[in-house]
């Protein structure tokens, strides 16, 4: 095939000598770029370890902030919880005051406005025996009851 010339002698270079250098030619170039993506594979994880530690840098005083903000808060609920139990405690102290208040003078004042209407009917003159200028109605759950039906009904309670 190819002939070399040497000073010497002539040698020819055969099939496998030639797939040999191929092979080999194609292994440095294979090395070659191996050896780019290597190193820029390198100036990646450095650019990388750059950023991890300029985001290590900011994010620490973050984290400390973060921290002051969470106490903060923490303070501010447990200030808002005490103020929320005082409040229960009004609330609780005002309905007992109002249910003291209403069972004191609830009664005698109903039975102050059931006199005050007694001496209003009994000063006003009006007989059993006249009728109504029109017989109420009274409504119970939901259902109107006619008056003279009423009237059998509180006539014993009125007594």
């Amino acid at each position: 095939m190819f002939r070399r010339v040497s000073r010497e002698r002539v040698h020819t270079v055969s099939g496998g000598e030639v797939a040999g250098i191929l092979v080999a030619v194609f292994w440095a170039i294979l090395v070659s770029f191996l050896a780019v993506a290597l190193a820029r594979l390198a100036q990646t994880l450095r650019a990388t370890t750059r950023l991890v530690a300029d985001v290590t840098d900011q994010a620490v005083p973050l984290l400390a902030d973060a921290s002051a903000a969470v106490r903060s808060a923490q303070t501010q609920i447990e200030r808002v919880d005490a103020i929320a139990s005082d409040v229960q405690e009004v609330t609780s102290n005002a309905s007992a005051l109002s249910t003291t208040v209403a069972s004191t003078f609830g009664g005698p004042l109903v039975k102050v406005a059931a006199f005050g209407y007694g001496v209003r009917r009994a000063v006003s003159g009006r007989k059993d025996d006249a009728p109504a200028e029109r017989p109420r109605r009274d409504v119970i759950v939901g259902r109107t009851v006619p008056g003279a039906r009423r009237d059998k009904r509180t006539r014993g309670k009125r007594d």
